[in-house]
């Protein structure tokens, strides 16, 4: 699935790029705006980056009659630290204008959640109103990840690298010094299976390149976070933040189900 994911991913960007040049994007109201830092959000708030999914290819179908402004407002209202937008159409049923949409009702964080392989990509993220954007450790290379990283921090947008084995930590080793955030998904991307334990084993390893790297970046949980109780026992080891998704969207009211798991947490 994964390289299915990759392989679309290529040819849509290379028609995209044949569509909309660098130069026009530059021109988007959003892309001199001041990025809102999320690690600095992460590790002042509740630490919740709520997501905004319709479906996944593991899920299919999670909710699709849902409104982009009530979600992401009601994620902000409810105390989530930032936000997480799905712009992969294809496998996700997302949209960028879901990210642009997001971006004029809310005040908070905004990660571009999406399989970013080109530069393009960023400057796009940048247009749209993102303030991080995603790089995964399994779809790039070592040299292509710091390629984005570089790019990324050249148009002032942060960065959050996700990892899911324990074999990725040297692309961690590698653009240690650029990132500001380290996410360790707890969903396998290959055979999509969930396991809650990745984070805990690979925590104390991340916290070895982190002490090296001299980078204060904030570590996160992704995938598979559902209980209470689950999030403070990674909170009890040292993770800052807790991307959760499809938790919260599988409900009719995804705002109110975020507000309730953060008064509890």
């Amino acid at each position: 699935m994964l390289e299915k994911i990759i392989l679309h991913k290529h040819k849509e960007v290379a028609l995209l790029k044949k569509e909309i040049s660098i130069e026009s994007l530059k021109q988007k109201p959003f892309f001199n705006r001041k990025t809102i830092s999320f690690k600095n959000a992460i590790r002042n708030g509740s630490g919740i980056i709520a997501e905004f999914k319709r479906k996944s290819p593991s899920k299919g179908i999670i909710n699709d009659s849902v409104d982009v402004i009530e979600i992401t407002q009601g994620y902000a209202s409810a105390g989530a630290s930032a936000l997480s937008v799905l712009t992969d159409t294809e496998f996700f049923g997302g949209q960028i204008s879901d990210l642009e949409i997001a971006r004029s009702y809310n005040e908070i964080p905004i990660l571009r959640k999406d399989f970013m392989i080109d530069e393009f990509q960023i400057y796009r993220a940048k247009a749209s109103g993102a303030d991080l954007i995603l790089l995964i450790a399994a779809v790039l290379s070592p040299k292509k990840c710091l390629e984005l990283a570089q790019k990324a921090k050249e148009l002032n947008l942060e960065i959050l690298l996700e990892i899911h084995a324990e074999e990725e930590l040297e692309q961690v080793k590698e653009i240690a010094h650029l990132v500001d955030a380290v996410g360790v998904n707890n969903r396998n991307l290959k055979t999509f299976t969930v396991d809650i334990e990745e984070s805990m084993r690979l925590f104390d390893k991340i916290q070895k390149i982190k002490q090296g790297s001299k980078n204060d970046f904030v570590v996160i949980s992704e995938s598979g976070l559902s209980e209470v109780e689950t999030v403070l026992k990674l909170k009890e080891k040292g993770f800052q933040g807790f991307l959760m998704g499809e938790h919260f969207m599988k409900h009719q009211n995804p705002a109110k189900a975020c507000k309730e798991f953060i008064e509890k947490l």
